[in-house]
């Protein structure tokens, strides 16, 4: 990783953050529906199980698979391993297809307020998934 410029460095470090941030935002989140709480989104839906059976098996995926492979690939670029640059790009993929679906959900059946806690529940994990997948892009041979 030293041979990244600063700036590159800088951004990478500030992707990881966001990537660290979002992450535990999503295990908290999803631990507490796997608990059977009913927790309400942005938008006016609410994530509860009860209701809807899809979200505990959802839930439980994102705490046992996304949350910790998020954390082991953060670590991993950390320490400058290759494989954790590549597990980071296959989540970052994954951001974008999930929240895209969760985003156009919501704009379709909610008719949600665009407010700011709307806006990091829903688009922002699309934005920090392609962020990502463009740096990733523009400092392939670098990671190589």
């Amino acid at each position: 990783m030293q041979e990244l410029e600063l700036l590159s460095r800088a951004t990478l470090y500030c992707l990881l953050l966001l990537f660290t941030i979002f992450t535990l935002i999503l295990c908290w989140f999803q631990v507490n529906v796997y608990k059977g709480k009913a927790m309400g989104n942005p938008d006016g839906s609410t994530d509860d199980w009860h209701e809807q059976k899809i979200l505990f098996g959802m839930a439980l995926a994102d705490i046992v698979i996304i949350c910790p492979l998020s954390f082991v690939a953060i670590v991993l670029v950390l320490f400058n391993s290759l494989w954790g640059f590549l597990i980071l790009g296959m989540l970052s993929f994954w951001y974008v297809w999930a929240n895209t679906a969760f985003t156009v959900t919501s704009l379709r059946f909610e008719n949600p307020d665009i407010t700011f806690m709307w806006l990091i529940a829903f688009p922002f994990g699309i934005l920090i998934g392609l962020l990502y997948l463009i740096w990733f892009i523009l400092h392939f041979d670098m990671v190589f």
